[in-house]
């Protein structure tokens, strides 16, 4: 039972080292193909990267296994998605945008979280919707510091403000104020959090 044991923590242990070892190898060789890549930040794979040139990353940034970060290929030129410093995405997560997609700093982002500038158009019953192109384009940012809870889906031309929390499974339609909690479908502010005092120097 001992011996099992320490074959299964030495097995994993050398199972996550090469995970990190991968995912630090991938986002160095990788790093040089976007806008901005910061240091020690680190693009698990797999994952699905489009545009990479105008997608911009903050240093000390974890972007999780399965994700995918997608600028159109009609999007203006310049950076489109900006991804701040800190920030967290696990994985499994989509960030597309047609227009401008802005993460703050130290956002974190649950599993399955979907972020997008843009919608599929889909009102001509004689197309299918994959070819009726994408409709309410309008940027999208996430304030400093704020949390996305699993599944959580943000929409075209929202603001989430700074230290705000996004509960699982919301689909958010309008903005949500600094330091405000939100949940539900439409996901609606249930409850405001006292922004603490400039400590006094």
């Amino acid at each position: 039972m001992i011996l099992r044991r320490c074959l299964g923590r030495g097995f994993l242990g050398v199972y996550r080292l090469g995970g990190r070892a991968w995912g630090k190898s991938f986002s160095v060789l990788a790093g040089g193909a976007f806008a901005d890549f910061g240091t020690r930040s680190v693009l698990q794979p797999p994952l699905r990267v489009s545009g990479e040139d105008r997608i911009a990353v903050g240093s000390d940034v974890f972007v999780g296994a399965g994700s995918w970060l997608q600028v159109l290929a009609e999007a203006p030129d310049g950076v489109v998605i900006a991804i701040g410093e800190g920030t967290s995405i696990a994985g499994n997560c989509v960030l597309s945008a047609a227009v401008s997609i802005r993460l703050g700093e130290k956002v974190l982002i649950a599993r399955g979280a979907y972020i997008s500038d843009h919608t599929h158009a889909y009102e001509d019953p004689s197309r299918a919707v994959l070819e009726q192109g994408i409709d309410r384009v309008a940027p999208v940012e996430i304030g400093d510091g704020a949390w996305l809870g699993e599944n959580a889906v943000v929409c075209p031309g929202v603001r989430i403000g700074r230290g705000a929390v996004i509960g699982a499974n919301a689909v958010v339609l309008e903005d949500v104020p600094d330091h405000a909690l939100a949940v539900g479908v439409p996901a609606k502010v249930v409850r405001r959090f006292a922004e603490r005092p400039a400590p006094v120097s």
